[in-house]
């Protein structure tokens, strides 16, 4: 695992996210460790996540499978509350 400055992420990100893609990087602030920059896929392994937001609301892939009612204005009720 590579060290980096933080002095040095800051003059160069580009090359600490390239390290980053092959290998976790630790960065130093101080002499002492404060983060540890790894892959996004590195993260998705670790914490078994692979879907965004996004992806866990998507419609599903075969939609064309499912029976959609149409939906008209005049089967819509107004609810009595008593």
């Amino acid at each position: 695992m590579q060290t980096v400055t933080s002095q040095a992420f800051n003059q160069n990100p580009t090359a600490v996210k390239r390290t980053a893609s092959i290998e976790p990087v630790r960065i130093t602030e101080r002499g002492k460790v404060s983060h540890v920059l790894i892959s996004i896929a590195e993260y998705e392994s670790i914490t078994g996540q692979s879907k965004n937001i996004v992806d866990l609301l998507a419609m599903p892939q075969d939609i064309e499978d499912l029976d959609f009612k149409k939906l008209d204005a005049s089967s819509i009720k107004p609810v009595e509350f008593n």
